[in-house]
């Protein structure tokens, strides 16, 4: 990704042309920084989460806030500020340079210590902690790496670390361990065992450590990452076991990840669990063949056990790239803000971690609007660059240019929300373009509701191009969104070009019902038959309108105009519906059929009329009516079935007029049905009925086989069997005296069976009643006699007494009792004995 300048055109990193969104995003530091970088170069910078520290070639020092403002300067030396450090509380701060001068001083205080070596010194760094009293120590490094620490009477006294391996190139301080490098490989030391506890060697020694220095970085107190020419080595410090210790050190350090990269490293800095690798790049050019500088990469790269996972590359065009060393580059960061910067001698470049308004920006640019949109949906508390009504806007004009009008038209459903200015200008820009069918499914109709002009304006489109997409925008919308009498008169006109049209003709009903105009709505539904006509009527009580319409109803649909009719009684009468239908006595006779079926007795006046019109249209419910009906002239019913010869009907009401025998006469003569014949006489059960049977089948050998197989259970059979003549010959005459005598058995079988239970029954009652009555009655002093009146048991319980007592429960004294005149010594109650005896009046005699 390219920074821009407002000097240079090209000063910019490039974006790949690809659709992998970048990880970060670059920015100049600018401000003070370009106003130093005119005149000077950049060597060396320090991050503090407060503020920065620029160290330049010309040897001063600038103090700048985040946004590259100068805050403070320092004239530290005439030459090369190789190393600046800070503490972590950003109150002290050590600047080392080229020509051997070190000074640690307090940026708040008068605190401060100077030294000039007779060597370049590369290095300083100062405890982390160096604001405590206890911690006054620094470190720097040229051909030696000395220790320095605050001792008595505030002297520093130095102390060698290491040295004999060549000049110090880096160091960096966490904690209590300090890392440096020098020309061989990288050192740890444990500050609190002042023990060095590893040794990292130099990979490739081919590269001079002057020009392609070594990269240090601490991710954690226990985690040093390297980066050295292409080598990246991840390091782990821990803890040795006790079993273990022997002479060594108590620490050592486990190379946890390493691997090799493309280019050249000229920094590293942690983020989350990857890395951010700057590297030094060189190409062959395309017109010279010569190895020249290219553009430095900053890449993000996932650490793997023995490679790496490249996640995103940058190629940063910074100034002056073309005339860059390895070693002119460097990589700081901020850890609370992951902050990069990259430092060159002419510029100085900000990575940050792209927010969601660089993610919502870069999708905007990619045309990717749906996912800006959900994106501006899920962190709209966070964004502040991007407004979502913004984004869906541009998202519907996209829609729109590439032609998907439905989709735009849905999406402003979401997008516009209740903002009605908005939906209207969106609305006139469909008809701009010729859509309003388009967007006309999503037009909001209640909360927000805009201007009856846009809805109407919509309708008038329908109807000049699509009468169904009219009809179903009728019925679908609410009828107050528009001016109903302006789309009346439109379809009124439409109608005159085309009279017949039913999709018309059955909006111009519904447009006439919202207009509370249910007359003309009635007309038209039911010129067009149409399935809600009734709904209509039931909803707003238009029986009135249809006291003359009735045949037309019952033309439309008869079942559903006659419920209609019997459930509204009251505002049509019965009357009345039948006068109507007098001209269509098909439907009359439907209406009072159903009439019939609710109630028996409503239209018991025209029962008569009923029974012609029952054998007219619909003779196989006449029986059913005429047995259910107590209101229709037998007489008159007689007359119309027998004109017709309607054999069962006339046989049911001959029976239900008495003439039985008549009755039973046509069943045998018209319907010559024996069965029929006998289930008849087993209905009416008359023994003068069956003889007539008999008389009238005794010559008919069929008939004589269906009374003996059915007569038996109401007629003596020996009857009949006298009867039959000797010699006739007689179908299944033994099967049917076989049937008579298991019928017999059967009964017989049965009689005893009831008569085994009723014995059973009545002697497990007998034994009941017995154990009852042997029961013993409670007596005390509540219970009195009842003949005398007075208490049953005696004042004085020591004196002898009788008391007798029945088991109806009655008490008397013994000598109450009037004395038996019978011989049996068995007494009766004489209360309940006064009128008969019964079982439990037999006496219980207790004696003291």
């Amino acid at each position: 990704q390219e920074t821009r300048s407002n000097e240079e055109s090209t000063d910019e990193s490039e974006e790949d042309e690809t659709e992998e969104e970048p990880k970060l995003k670059y920015e100049r530091l600018s401000n003070g920084v370009t106003e130093i970088l005119q005149k000077d170069a950049a060597s060396c910078m320090t991050v503090h989460e407060k503020f920065l520290a620029l160290g330049t070639h010309y040897g001063k020092v600038y103090l700048l806030d985040v946004q590259g403002n100068i805050t403070q300067k320092f004239d530290v030396s005439p030459v090369k500020i190789n190393q600046i450090s800070l503490d972590e509380s950003g109150e002290h701060m050590g600047v080392c340079s080229e020509d051997g001068k070190v000074q640690v001083f307090g940026l708040y205080s008068a605190e401060e210590f100077h030294e000039t070596f007779d060597c370049p010194i590369k290095i300083v760094a100062v405890h982390p902690q160096f604001v405590r009293s206890h911690f006054k120590q620094f470190v720097t490094g040229g051909k030696k790496l000395l220790l320095y620490e605050r001792g008595w009477m505030n002297r520093w006294k130095p102390s060698v670390l290491h040295e004999g391996e060549g000049n110090i190139r880096n160091v960096k301080w966490r904690g209590h361990l300090i890392a440096w490098a020098n020309n061989m490989g990288v050192k740890i030391l444990d500050m609190i065992s002042k023990q060095r506890i590893t040794n990292v060697p130099r990979d490739d020694i081919s590269l001079r450590p002057d020009m392609y220095p070594c990269s240090l970085c601490w991710k954690d107190n226990l985690t040093l990452i390297i980066g050295w020419g292409n080598s990246v080595k991840i390091c782990s410090v821990k803890e040795r076991h006790a079993s273990e210790m022997r002479d060594l050190p108590n620490r050592y350090v486990e190379i946890v990840f390493q691997f090799d990269t493309e280019f050249y490293i000229s920094g590293l800095a942690p983020i989350c669990d990857q890395l951010v690798i700057l590297s030094y790049v060189k190409e062959v050019s395309d017109t010279t063949a010569v190895e020249c500088c290219a553009r430095p990469r900053l890449d993000i790269v996932q650490p793997l056990p023995e490679s790496c996972e490249e996640i995103s590359s940058d190629a940063l065009t910074v100034r002056g790239f073309q005339e860059n060393e390895c070693r002119d580059y460097h990589l700081e960061y901020s850890e609370g803000e992951s902050l990069f910067y990259i430092i060159s001698p002419r510029d100085v470049v900000v990575a940050k971690e792209r927010d969601q308004d660089d993610h919502i920006d870069w999708l905007l640019e990619k045309k990717k609007y749906e996912e800006a949109l959900m994106a501006a949906e899920i962190s709209q508390k966070t964004i502040k660059k991007h407004k979502i009504l913004d984004i869906g806007l541009a998202y519907v004009n996209h829609l729109v240019e590439k032609g998907e009008y439905d989709l735009a038209a849905r999406k402003c459903q979401k997008i516009l929300g209740k903002n009605t200015e908005l939906w209207e200008f969106e609305v006139y820009k469909f008809k701009e373009i010729g859509q309003l069918k388009a967007i006309s499914p999503y037009l909001p109709r209640r909360d927000p509701v805009l201007k009856p002009l846009i809805y109407e304006m919509v309708l008038h489109e329908f109807l000049e191009s699509d009468y169904e997409g009219f009809a179903t925008l009728i019925k679908e919308w609410p009828g107050d969104l528009y001016n109903n009498t302006i789309i009346v008169q439109a379809v009124v006109d439409h109608l005159k070009k085309d009279p017949q049209n039913r999709t018309l003709l059955r909006t111009l009903a519904e447009l006439y019902t919202y207009d509370q105009r249910y007359g003309r709505a009635l007309e038209i539904y039911l010129t067009l038959r149409h399935k809600d006509v009734f709904q209509l009527i039931h909803k707003h009580n238009l029986f009135s309108s249809i006291r003359d319409k009735i045949v037309l109803l019952m033309d439309f649909d008869s079942e559903k105009a006659v419920d209609m009719l019997l459930d509204n009684e009251d505002k049509i009468s019965i009357d009345r519906v039948v006068e109507e239908l007098e001209n269509r006595p098909e439907l009359q006779h439907v209406y009072l059929h159903k009439l019939f079926k609710r109630d028996h007795h409503k239209g018991q006046r025209y029962h008569e009329k009923q029974i012609s019109l029952y054998a007219e249209y619909d003779r196989p419910n006449l029986l059913p009516f005429l047995r259910d009906s107590t209101h229709c002239p037998l007489e008159k019913a007689l007359e119309i079935c027998q004109q017709r010869n309607f054999v069962e009907e006339t046989v049911y009401l001959l029976s239900r007029m008495g003439n039985s025998r008549s009755a039973l006469k046509m069943i045998m003569e018209e319907l010559q049905d024996v069965d029929k014949a006998i289930e008849f006489a087993k209905e009416q059960d008359d023994g003068e009925l069956w003889e007539d049977l008999i008389l009238y089948s005794i010559d008919k050998p069929p008939f004589i086989t269906g009374l003996l197989n059915n007569i038996g259970t109401h007629v003596d059979p020996i009857l009949l069997i006298h009867r039959i003549k000797e010699g006739m010959e007689i179908p299944n005459l033994r099967d049917s005296l076989v049937k008579i005598l298991q019928d017999y058995n059967l009964q017989i079988l049965l009689r005893e069976g009831c008569k085994k239970i009723l014995v059973a029954d009545s002697l497990s009652l007998l034994k009941k009643m017995h154990r009852t009555q042997m029961k013993g009655v409670l007596v005390d002093e509540e219970n009195i006699c009842e003949s005398c009146l007075s208490p049953i048991l005696p004042s004085d319980a020591s004196k002898s007494f009788n008391v007798v007592v029945f088991h109806c429960r009655h008490m008397f004294h013994k000598e109450c009792l009037p004395v038996s005149n019978t011989v049996s010594p068995v007494q009766f109650c004489n209360i309940c004995s006064a009128k008969h005896r019964g079982p439990g009046t037999a006496m219980l005699e207790m004696k003291k």
